[in-house]
């Protein structure tokens, strides 16, 4: 057996932190190799930390809702061990030793008195009385609670009372600390007899530290901690760690970089035919559903070739272009927050490859999926504004990239067509494209031809394409 510490692994370039979100091993239980032990949240992505080997998880040195930094110790992991070897450790290491046993050469000659029940009664009440990892409700509370509640002298059957708004109703630092807070103030009940049924219990903790989420919160606002003003004129929602990252990160690109933005209205109607034609066809022999997104990156990827200067970053007073062409595209998450996974080497895949990376990386996206590594890199982004119904925006550009583009709606409207014969009105499939870029790299001329190029890739779709092998 070897105890080894388990680190924050590093989850991307500009990843810095993590939120420790859910412990998903208990201390003492057997792991297997790749197992993942904990649940972890950056600012970019959820992700999962895995057991390095067959083993136990001995401690835990953090606990749920923790900032920690990567490269820190999370955890003591025995790399090998048993299970009933580790919880007999486990249970050994705590325990003082008698006396007798720490000076024995001065009781070597006298036979120790046996102590009178009344002194080990005293003895035991605490140990009783100590919150274990799980109490009779079946709630899990972690290392640090646990602390909290031993030092601040917090029985099991007070411990249950305690409202949680951690993950499945667990009771996090922020609530031991209310509690703690209210208790020396007078602001608490005291503990009950005998443990009860935490829904059945009343909340000692004042209704402004741990507020209940009115019936009518929307969903996305499910998880966050909802409040009403005294007054009750609006409700407060604070926003979650995402959310929070997401803003500092809108900010700091505006400040950054003066953004422009150039439209274009393109026809579409000749791709739209085609999709609509083939999307049955394409699905049975590759698949995979074909929507219009790997059809636009397709035709962004190919202006991109053409313009290159628009695939590129900022380093000081230098411009860096890149190569290699990492397509993000903007997701909406079911949280209502917002994620931008990359479609590495987006310049390399066929119809067939974009539509599997499209497809893949929204469905991964959608249910939490995503790996540090699907959501970095990115050198050029698409945003699907139309989505939601809009039919144009003004996308703020994703640093340090120079430029992000916008898809609207695709809306039918009567449309002026130049034939032999003359003009003629005619019902064609229409959109917009807005491109932001960064105005210190990209001038009012590369931003606009490059999306000009866009929409002219889109307006001329060849009708008679084969489908993709």
């Amino acid at each position: 057996m070897a105890i080894i510490d388990i680190l924050l692994p590093k989850m991307g370039e500009s990843v810095a932190e993590a939120t420790i979100t859910k412990l998903v091993v208990d201390p003492g239980a057997s792991v297997d190799a790749d197992d993942p032990i904990v649940e972890i949240a950056t600012d970019k992505v959820d992700s999962e930390v895995p057991a390095p080997e067959d083993g136990i998880l001995v401690e835990w040195y953090v606990a749920e809702g923790d900032v920690v930094q990567v490269g820190a110790v999370i955890a003591r992991y025995d790399v090998g061990g048993e299970a009933g070897a580790s919880d007999a450790v486990a249970e050994a290491a705590p325990t003082p030793a008698p006396a007798s046993a720490a000076a024995p050469m001065a009781t070597s000659e006298t036979p120790a008195a046996a102590p009178s029940p009344e002194v080990v009664a005293a003895a035991m009440a605490p140990l009783d009385e100590a919150p274990a990892r799980k109490g009779p409700s079946g709630r899990f509370y972690s290392p640090l609670v646990r602390s909290i509640a031993e030092k601040e002298g917090i029985g099991m059957a007070e411990l249950e009372s305690i409202p949680g708004t951690g993950s499945e109703g667990r009771v996090t630092k922020k609530d031991m600390l209310a509690h703690v807070a209210a208790r020396q103030g007078g602001g608490a009940a005291p503990a009950p007899a005998a443990p009860a049924p935490v829904a059945a219990t009343p909340s000692p903790v004042p209704a402004a530290s741990s507020p209940a989420p009115a019936p009518s919160t929307p969903p996305a606002l499910a998880s966050a901690q909802v409040g009403t003003s005294v007054h009750g004129g609006h409700d407060i929602v604070e926003m979650d760690r995402m959310r929070k990252m997401i803003a500092d990160h809108m900010v700091r690109s505006v400040q950054t970089s003066p953004h422009v933005t150039s439209f274009v209205e393109a026809d579409v109607t000749n791709l739209v035919q085609w999709r609509n034609a083939k999307k049955k066809e394409f699905e049975q022999k590759f698949g995979e559903k074909l929507t219009f997104t790997p059809l636009i990156a397709e035709a962004i990827v190919k202006a991109i070739r053409d313009f290159p200067g628009v695939n590129a970053s900022v380093d000081g007073d230098k411009i860096l272009i890149h190569k290699a062409i990492h397509l993000g595209m903007a997701a909406a998450l079911p949280s209502g927050n917002l994620i931008v996974p990359v479609i590495k080497h987006a310049d390399q895949y066929n119809l067939q490859g974009l539509a599997r990376q499209v497809n893949d990386l929204a469905a991964r996206a959608r249910a939490g999926k995503l790996a540090p590594d699907d959501i970095s890199g990115g050198t050029y982004t698409m945003s699907n504004v139309g989505t939601f119904g809009n039919v144009m925006g003004t996308p703020i550009i994703n640093q340090p990239q120079v430029g992000i583009l916008a898809l609207g709606a695709i809306r039918k409207r009567p449309a002026v067509l130049e034939t032999p014969q003359g003009d003629v009105i005619a019902i064609r499939h229409m959109m917009f494209l807005s491109h932001s870029y960064d105005h210190r790299v990209v001038d009012g001329m590369l931003g606009g031809s490059f999306v000009r190029r866009v929409a002219d890739y889109l307006e001329g779709f060849d009708v008679n394409r084969p489908i993709e092998g």
